[in-house]
């Protein structure tokens, strides 16, 4: 069962009311139109399957707990903001801070991604198929980060732990980043996110970085 919700004239707390109560009525799609107005659309859900049609507003998804989310558009700022399982896919571009203090799950963004991207992530999977912008990693505790394109400035800044690929070029590495030879496991695991996603790059060309210390902060 499709359930359909024009989010043209109204507000969050109506659209999102909309959404959760069709997953608690067993539809088993619901797709949104018309809502990039809207900051916050489709948080804090713990199942169902979302499609937005168009673009979406600021934290789309933040406090995600288990849904699975597709975006026809752009993505706003703080895309899944504090996620911790579920699947996110943006089938465009997405702004500044996305997938910030993610404890889990995975978001997949096929345009590219803005700054602070990944910043504070625990444990999540991201995947950006084109470009990033400054500051990715910053913080990182756990997870991976994958980047097809180039990437901006202080990449993995203050990095702790977790692993940072990346298919093309950085402006500059952060405080505690270094990068290591990719090992087979590696272009393994590449590989299958990038069939799975259908991703055209070639796992062999990307590099890995890692932190430099588990304990930046002491010397």
């Amino acid at each position: 069962m499709e359930f359909k919700i024009d989010a043209s004239n109204k507000n969050l707390k109506e659209v999102n009311s909309e959404i959760k109560k069709a997953i608690k009525n067993g539809a088993r799609k619901i797709v949104v139109e018309n809502a990039s107005h809207i900051h916050g659309l489709a948080a804090g859900l713990k199942r169902g399957y979302i499609i937005i049609n168009g673009d979406s507003g600021d934290y789309t998804a933040a406090l995600n707990d288990g849904a699975s989310i597709i975006i026809n558009g752009n993505a706003g700022k703080f895309l899944a903001d504090n996620m911790t399982k579920g699947t996110i896919i943006v089938n465009g571009n997405a702004e500044n801070g996305a997938a910030l203090y993610c404890y889990g799950g995975l978001v997949v963004i096929r345009g590219n991604a803005g700054n602070f991207l990944g910043a504070l992530n625990k444990g999540a999977t991201i995947i950006v198929a084109g470009n990033a912008g400054d500051n990715v990693g910053t913080y990182m505790v756990g997870g991976e980060i994958i980047i097809v394109g180039n990437v901006g400035e202080n990449v993995g800044n203050w990095f702790i732990r977790g692993n940072i690929y990346v298919g093309g070029k950085w402006q500059s590495l952060g405080h505690n980043c270094k990068e290591i030879p990719l090992k087979s496991e590696d272009v393994r695991k590449l590989e299958e996110y990038f069939n799975k996603y259908n991703i055209n790059a070639d796992p062999r060309k990307f590099k890995k970085l890692v932190p430099i210390s588990k304990r930046p902060f002491y010397k």
